[in-house]
């Protein structure tokens, strides 16, 4: 389960006592997703994904425009072009 720690500024959520991670930064109506983390033995089990969807939808709740600055999220909203809305316009993948 995704946590929200606006304390330290990042999504989290908590694996066999270690932590996965996607930190971000809010500067006025934008909110730069900056790095994501996940422990090795954790890799691609799509925690990485459900920390980029609850970060992303955080931002649609509370009208953020996104900044992808962390790869991960960019290519994350590559495949899922329904946030595209909510991504500052200087980062959007046009078609």
């Amino acid at each position: 389960m995704v946590i929200h720690n606006p304390q330290q500024q990042r999504f989290e959520m908590a694996l066999d006592g270690k932590l996965a991670r996607l930190d971000y930064q809010i500067t006025g109506n934008r909110i730069a997703l900056t790095h994501t983390e996940v422990p090795p033995e954790f890799q691609d089990r799509g925690i990485a994904a459900e920390l980029a969807k609850a970060a992303l939808d955080y931002a649609r709740e509370f009208g953020l425009l996104v900044i992808p600055s962390c790869p991960y999220v960019a290519d994350y909203l590559k495949r899922h072009p329904e946030y595209q809305e909510i991504v500052d316009p200087e980062y959007r993948d046009e078609p």
